[in-house]
């Protein structure tokens, strides 16, 4: 196995004090939290795509990043030499879980059988270095939506036979991740959606992703796999206008399709503030409906309107996000994916490092922030006091269905009074978050 990191130690919790630019600050892997080790509790996946696979390319200019992994002509062997990275890079940060798209893990070939043998050939090496590593997949997933056969979508193609090529991915990197142990499957809709209504049967595509979404739960069953499935919202880019646009819109469809029961959400940051919503806002909306599954851990920049994937940085942000998922019970099979990559100027190896680092720490900072919340109850005890007129007999009648409209009508009537709403008290749940925060 070739080293592509000799000049990086294993990453160590060395604590707040420490000068050393690669140590944790905060993420001490086995501190309690909330009953479970800090590590039990987020369950930090990192990406194989964008950390091993992106070149730096963007829309306006070529590659910056020289990756040594792809130093290699024979194309088999430069994607086992990317799992050596891929293998260390985890290893040396000291986490425990990758996430992976079929074609990152394997080259796609050029026929459906040549597909199939070089992914197979890669889950073979990928499960041995699992397993070696004491390691695990968080989830897989592939990706239809890359190449051009795809460009009108995959699901919601207007040619069937596009249908069934997409399925077969899915039935295959669905196989992969059951016999790597992955604990879910993700399901994101890259090109699910539309440019323009003007060429567009929007019922028709819908009825179509219904069927695929089904098949894909069908076969979960059929082969045993335990794992959760996720769909991960994205309001647009690179369509205008997504099936799968936000928390919301993904339940619906799921209603629509009688799928609630089969599918979790996998949210991600950037996608929700591109939908117009907070990452918290989705969060909290996905937590009231049950449908929080795993969680793309990253953010966008207020002045780019697009989806820039860059580690998250602020505490403030995350630690309210780590509330809501806390205080309604945690994950299950889901953890806290890092779907970010490093800015096209950061062209050195060590950047993936600096990077994931600070991205953890801030992820760890805010779960003490998220713990100190949940223990001393102020923000949950606001609530509970605000909403506390519905645990009365009127409330409470309202909720179980046992007045009318007109024994509402007469109720006010008869009391005959102005009644003025409890206080919000913004400020001071701002002010509780804060010192939650800046708690030692």
């Amino acid at each position: 196995m070739v080293s592509y990191f000799n000049e990086i130690d294993k990453i160590n919790f060395a604590g707040p004090d420490t000068e050393k630019q690669l140590a944790y600050r905060y993420y001490d892997a086995n501190r309690m939290v909330l009953n479970k080790t800090m590590a039990e509790h987020l369950k930090i996946a990192v990406c194989y795509w964008h950390s091993f696979c992106w070149h730096g390319g963007d829309a306006f200019g070529a590659a910056t990043r020289n990756l040594p992994w792809e130093a290699e002509s024979n194309i088999l062997k430069r994607y086992e030499n990317k799992l050596d990275a891929a293998i260390e890079f985890v290893t040396k940060l000291g986490v425990k879980y990758l996430t992976f798209h079929d074609i990152d893990l394997a080259p796609e070939g050029n026929s459906p059988q040549e597909y199939q043998y070089n992914l197979n050939h890669m889950v073979d090496k990928l499960g041995q270095k699992l397993n070696d590593n004491k390691l695990q997949v968080l989830w897989g997933t592939a990706n239809a939506f890359s190449h051009p056969r795809y460009m009108s979508g995959a699901a919601t193609n207007p040619n069937p036979e596009i249908f069934a090529r997409a399925a077969f991915q899915v039935k295959n990197a669905l196989t992969a991740t059951k016999n790597l142990g992955g604990l879910g499957y993700v399901l994101w809709g890259g090109r699910e959606g539309y440019d323009t209504t003007l060429n567009t049967n929007i019922a028709q595509e819908l009825e179509q992703l219904g069927r695929f979404l089904t098949l894909v739960a069908e076969y979960k069953h059929k082969i045993g796999f335990k794992g959760s499935l996720y769909i991960e919202p994205k309001p647009c880019e690179p369509t205008k206008r997504q099936y799968d646009f936000d928390a919301a819109t993904v339940y619906a469809l799921l209603q629509k399709f009688d799928l609630v029961q089969e599918y979790k959400l996998n949210l991600e940051a950037n996608h929700a503030t591109l939908a117009g919503h907070s990452f918290t806002d989705e969060i909290a909306y996905a937590c009231a409906n049950n449908l929080l599954g795993s969680i793309d851990i990253n953010r966008g920049d207020a002045q780019n309107g697009w989806d820039t994937d860059q580690f998250p940085n602020s505490v403030e942000e995350m630690a309210l996000v780590l509330y809501e998922i806390f205080r309604h019970g945690g994950l299950t099979n889901g953890g806290f994916n890092f779907d970010a990559k490093v800015r096209r100027q950061s062209n050195s190896l060590h950047d993936m490092f600096y990077a994931h680092v600070g991205a953890i720490d801030v992820l760890a900072k805010s779960l003490l922030a998220a713990e100190e919340l949940i223990v001393n109850k102020r923000l949950s005890d606001n609530i509970s006091s605000r909403y506390s007129g519905w645990q009365t007999s009127l409330g409470s009648n309202i909720l179980q269905g046992k007045v009318s409209l007109e024994d509402l009508a007469k109720f006010v009537v008869e009391n005959n009074k102005e009644v003025n709403p409890p206080s919000g008290q913004q400020e001071l749940c701002e002010n509780i978050v804060n010192q939650a925060i800046w708690k030692k």
